[in-house]
């Protein structure tokens, strides 16, 4: 690890972002490292308390996650899944208990167990997912943007039976396995605000980084917060964002398709676009040097570098070209 003493916040979604942290971990000290985290995509399932993003970076970076799957557990096992589908054929008509369309492994369930059961008692988000990254032995500070109730919510477009139903985000990413079109996308605030501690990272960090998550439905919940996009513009020059589009498509799920489908040019002009207000610098991948000066056209200062975390040290390169392009 380098010497340096910054302290970093970092704006997160789910793999994407626990990747850079992965390579961000790697060239500075854990506990100069605050990562906000999506809450927009958390549900309740079987009445437990489930919150995706955040236990994918926990499980990423604690180096117990399934890469190869992208998500869960590695040598993770399904029998409570499984076992589930006994009740299928005796549900009532309307009914949602027992869904297996939304996969929980054996060892994962230990994680929402845990999580439902503070949470019952009176603990907060913020307080549990403490609790959850020191089990896991992880040293930054994970906070989850915000404690209180708030969600995502999809609108689906096209022209099929369920064209104009709004749907909570897993139901659209999961059930629908994100192959429907998409039409809009809110954020349910119902008088949700960040948390003290994110608003105080937001202030005193050396460096804000966007993680190269999804720009409409893990960084969008973010900023959809009151405050968020303030505290950011008021220190523009010292936010850093990373496209997650790459030659034109998202490496990992739905984004490429949202921006277009939502009417965002899905390149880094396009993701350039949506960040110059908040963000002084985008840093791209090489595959999209030829679109610097169109980064740069909308108000952004553009920094070239491989960005596809794929291979072994990219990530930490990836993360020093970061902390070198803060301005």
């Amino acid at each position: 690890m380098s010497g340096t003493s910054a302290s970093i916040a970092v704006l997160c979604g789910g793999v994407g972002a626990a990747r850079f942290l992965r390579g961000l971990l790697e060239v500075v000290d854990a506990a100069d490292v605050t990562a906000i985290v999506n809450t927009g995509d958390d549900t309740v399932l079987h009445g437990l308390s489930i919150s995706p993003d955040l236990d994918t970076i926990t499980y990423t970076l604690a180096g117990a996650t399934d890469d190869e799957r992208g998500w869960g557990l590695a040598g993770e096992t399904w029998n409570a899944m499984a076992a589930l589908a006994r009740y299928a054929e005796v549900r009532p008509d309307g009914s949602t208990a027992a869904p297996t369309w939304f996969n929980l492994g054996d060892t994962d369930l230990a994680t929402h167990f845990y999580r439902t059961a503070r949470l019952a008692e009176g603990a907060t988000l913020t307080a549990v997912t403490a609790e959850i990254a020191q089990a896991w032995g992880l040293g930054l500070r994970m906070l989850p943007v915000t404690d209180d109730r708030f969600r995502t919510v999809v609108t689906l477009g096209g022209d099929g039976h369920e064209a104009g139903r709004e749907v909570t985000f897993q139901d659209y990413f999961v059930r629908l396995r994100h192959g429907v079109p998409v039409s809009d996308v809110r954020f349910e605030h119902d008088g949700a605000e960040p948390t003290a501690a994110v608003a105080d990272a937001l202030t005193s960090a050396d460096l804000v980084v966007i993680a190269p998550s999804n720009p409409i439905v893990s960084i969008g919940p973010l900023r959809a917060l009151p405050g968020i996009d303030e505290a950011l513009r008021s220190r523009r020059d010292s936010v850093v964002a990373i496209s997650p589009i790459v030659g034109g498509a998202a490496l990992k799920g739905p984004a490429d398709r949202m921006l277009a489908e939502l009417g965002v040019d899905p390149s880094v002009a396009g993701v350039a676009g949506l960040y110059a207000p908040v963000a002084s610098t985008l840093v791209i991948d090489t595959v999209d040097a030829g679109h610097a000066q169109a980064v740069e056209a909308a108000g952004m200062h553009c920094v070239v570098t491989p960005t596809i975390m794929s291979q072994p040290g990219v990530g930490a390169d990836l993360a020093r070209t970061c902390l070198r392009s803060a301005r």
